[in-house]
């Protein structure tokens, strides 16, 4: 006769468990596990100690039975071939991860708006807490809203698209961002600045290129439309866009670039034509792309943190799930992430 002894099953820790144990209430347990800022540096660490020590680890199919939530966000995309949207993606995975959240991403496959509709009702199907539109703001994408908007029966936030009464956004602020550039220039003693912009359709390229105007006017100096060219993001557009300057703007002493791809290219042709940099031409970009510091000269840029960007975006939608949850209502408000100057050596 064979004899098993089958091992003890370990009762598994509740939230009830750890909010006896750390002396608080299960809702102050929920918040801390669900990282809210409203809960003190001291109980904060107290609950995780708890937690750790305990082995605690949440059921998220017993949290969406009992809170009537799914704990699943619908991500809307496009455009991941480009710096921005990709890293920006990148925050609000590793976000949404470590509140408890599954991401649904449906990826736009062209600039304007005809799918919005069917992209809606798929995300709402799969019974999404809310919405997280990460697509960029391109012409007139973003029109649907004055239509649709109000009809959404989850939160909707919005990344990289200009304030609009009653809608949520989260952005960074590239208008700021390009008055830093060029502030910087002119601190340097330059006063002959072109600009090659992104593509004009893009709301960040619109704001970067306000911000190289209207210091220029406001510094009394010439902002004249053709000592700016257009490009389209690629390394291959900024050098076409570069030479086209250098026949419009001969002279010019410094050139602001919206973005870090472009701005390499610039400096690769400049070296070439044996232009001194920064002495017969400055050169800042847009991004802070790694590769940035390590170009010859190393490229003086804008920094913005695009894993922060998506991370607040998170950070901001799951606040209003909660308060949704709570019959609360927090009014729509535009968020900005500031960028910083990153100077080196070609400016």
């Amino acid at each position: 006769m064979i004899s098993l002894t089958l091992p003890i099953q370990k009762k598994r820790v509740t939230i009830k468990d750890v909010a006896q144990a750390a002396g608080v209430s299960t809702q102050t347990v929920s918040r801390v596990m669900n990282k809210f800022s409203y809960v003190s540096e001291d109980t904060r660490q107290r609950v995780e100690e708890v937690v750790e020590r305990l082995g605690y680890h949440p059921s998220t199919l017993a949290r969406s039975l009992i809170q009537q939530r799914s704990y699943t966000l619908g991500v809307v995309t496009f455009g991941l071939k480009y710096i921005g949207p990709s890293r920006t993606l990148n925050g609000v995975a590793d976000q949404a991860d470590a509140l408890g959240y599954m991401m649904v991403m449906k990826e736009l496959d062209n600039f304007d708006s005809s799918r919005i509709d069917d992209v809606i009702d798929s995300l709402l199907a799969r019974q999404v807490d809310g919405i997280l539109w990460a697509a960029p703001e391109i012409g007139s994408n973003h029109a649907w809203l004055d239509e649709r908007l109000e009809s959404i029966p989850v939160p909707v936030l919005f990344l990289a698209m200009q304030p609009r009464k009653g809608v949520s956004s989260v952005a960074t602020d590239n208008y700021q961002g390009a008055v830093m550039a060029m502030q910087h220039l002119l601190t340097t003693g330059k006063k002959r600045i072109g600009h090659i912009a992104g593509p004009l359709s893009w709301w960040e390229a619109q704001e970067r290129k306000r911000g190289w105007r209207e210091t220029l006017e406001k510094a009394g100096l010439d902002a004249s439309e053709q000592f700016c060219t257009e490009g389209n993001w690629s390394s291959a557009s900024g050098e076409q866009a570069f030479h086209q300057l250098l026949e419009a703007y001969p002279y010019m002493d410094s050139i602001f670039v919206a973005n870090d791809q472009m701005a390499l290219s610039v400096l690769r042709e400049a070296h070439r034509l044996g232009i001194r940099m920064p002495e017969q031409l400055a050169v800042v970009g847009f991004d802070n792309l790694p590769e940035s510091a390590h170009f010859y000269p190393s490229l003086t840029t804008i920094s913005q943190d695009l894993q922060l960007l998506g991370e607040e975006a998170v950070q901001r939608i799951v606040e209003m799930i909660q308060a949704r949850q709570n019959n609360q209502i927090i009014p729509a408000q535009s968020w900005f992430i500031q960028p910083n100057l990153v100077v080196r050596e070609s400016a």
